[in-house]
C-alpha cells in the first residue's frame, strides 16, 4: 500500500507517542506535517457524564486531533491527556481509532444496550479529510442503524456527501439528524479562522445536498466572534445564505473560550486583529464565556433574523444544541450594540 511505505519506526523516535494501542504512525505527502497515529480502541462508545447537559447519553469519537485547525475549537483541551499540546498538536498530531467500526458493532451487540441517542462530531469532525482515507463513517452509520440506535452527525465536512445514500437508508429505520456548523460567509475571513476546513460555498453545497436527500438540516452557526462576525450585515448574509440553501434550522451562539483553546485563539488574535485584544479580554473577563450582556446582546439579534428569514416559522426537528456552547443565545436583548471596528 502507499502509506506503509510511510511508517515510522522506531528510528524516528520523536515522532512516535506512547498511546494504548498504537499500531503504527504515518505520515504522507497528501497530508503535509500530519502524523496519523493508528491504535486499536477497547471502546467505541463514549458515556457522557449525567452532570452534563448534553441531549444526547452517548458519543463516538472516530479519530483525535482534527485537521480543520479552527482557532476557537474547544476540542484543544482534550490532546493535553495525551501528553500533546493543544495548539499545533491538536492540528497535526492526529489519532485514528481503526478498529472503531468492530469495537461498535460488539458494543451495540450487548444486552444491556438500550439505544439510546448517539452523537458523533462532538469532539472532532468525523467527516474531516482524512475520512477520505480511512473511510470509517459507513462502517459506523450502517452498525447503529442496523442495531435500531438513533444518531446525528455535526461536521464542517461536505465529504458527508458521500453517505447520503446510506443516511438515507438509515432514515428509514432510525431517527436521524444531521446538521452543519457554519458561522460565517466571508470566505477570506473564514479561511483565517478555520484555515483547515471546506469554504462556506462548499458547506451551503452540503446543506442543499442533505435537504435534496429528503433529510433534514440543521446549522450551527457557532461561534459568532465579537466584532469579527457579529454584525447586522454580516449575519443577515449568513441567515440569508442558509434559508436559500434550504437549512431547516438555524442555533447561534457567541464564541467560548475554555483554556486550551483560549490561549491559542488569543495568540491568533493577537497576531491577525491586535486591537482586540483589550476589547476581548474585557468582554470574557478572564473567564470562558463572553459576558451574559453581550449573549443576551446577540440573541436579540440573531432572533430578529431567524424571524426575517423565515427559519421561526419552518417546521423542523432541531438537532441537539451545540455541544460546544453554554447555551444557544436567545435571551431578550439587554445592553447595547458593541462598537463595530473596520477591520477590512
Amino acid at each position: 500500500m502507499r502509506w506503509e511505505a510511510q511508517r515510522i519506526d522506531g528510528t524516528d523516535q520523536a515522532a512516535l507517542l506512547p498511546l494504548k494501542g498504537l499500531v503504527r504512525s504515518i505520515r504522507t505527502p497528501d497530508f503535509d506535517g500530519v502524523t496519523f497515529h493508528e491504535v486499536l480502541s477497547k471502546s467505541a462508545l463514549n458515556r457522557v457524564p449525567e452532570q452534563s447537559a448534553m441531549p444526547f447519553s452517548w458519543t463516538i469519537n472516530p479519530t483525535r486531533g482534527c485537521l480543520h485547525r479552527c482557532v476557537y475549537c474547544f476540542a484543544r483541551k482534550t490532546h493535553e491527556y495525551l501528553d500533546l499540546d493543544s495548539g499545533q498538536d491538536f492540528d497535526t498530531q492526529i489519532i485514528v481509532k481503526t478498529n472503531v467500526v468492530d469495537v461498535l458493532r460488539k458494543e451495540l451487540a450487548r444486552p444491556s444496550w438500550k439505544r439510546e441517542h448517539v452523537a458523533l462530531g462532538t469532539n472532532s469532525d468525523p467527516y474531516m479529510r482524512a475520512e477520505g482515507r480511512y473511510q470509517l463513517m459507513p462502517g459506523i452509520i450502517t452498525a447503529l442503524a442496523e442495531s435500531g440506535t438513533p444518531f446525528s452527525i455535526l461536521t464542517k465536512g461536505p465529504l458527508l456527501r458521500r453517505d447520503l445514500p446510506l443516511l438515507e437508508e438509515a432514515a428509514r429505520t432510525v431517527p436521524v439528524s444531521v446538521a452543519v456548523s457554519l458561522a460565517m460567509v466571508d470566505p477570506q475571513l473564514q479561511q483565517r479562522v478555520e484555515p483547515g476546513t471546506p469554504n462556506p460555498k462548499a458547506r451551503l453545497d452540503l446543506v442543499r445536498a442533505i435537504t435534496n436527500a429528503g433529510l433534514e438540516c440543521t446549522v450551527l452557526a457557532m461561534p459568532i466572534l465579537p466584532w469579527l462576525t457579529d454584525s447586522e450585515e454580516q449575519l443577515d448574509a449568513l441567515y440569508s445564505a442558509l434559508a436559500d440553501a434550504g437549512a431547516s434550522d438555524v442555533t447561534t451562539g457567541a464564541l467560548h473560550l475554555r483554556p486550551g483553546a483560549r490561549e491559542w485563539f488569543m495568540d491568533w488574535l493577537a497576531r491577525e486583529f491586535p486591537a482586540l485584544v483589550p476589547q476581548y479580554r474585557r468582554l470574557y473577563g478572564g473567564g470562558s464565556y463572553a459576558s451574559k450582556e453581550y449573549r443576551q446582546w446577540l440573541g436579540e439579534r440573531s432572533g430578529r433574523l431567524r424571524r426575517r428569514h423565515g427559519f421561526d416559522i419552518r417546521p423542523s426537528r432541531r438537532w441537539a444544541r451545540d455541544p460546544t456552547a453554554e447555551e444557544p443565545d436567545a435571551a431578550p436583548p439587554a445592553a447595547a450594540e458593541p462598537t463595530q471596528l473596520s477591520l477590512f
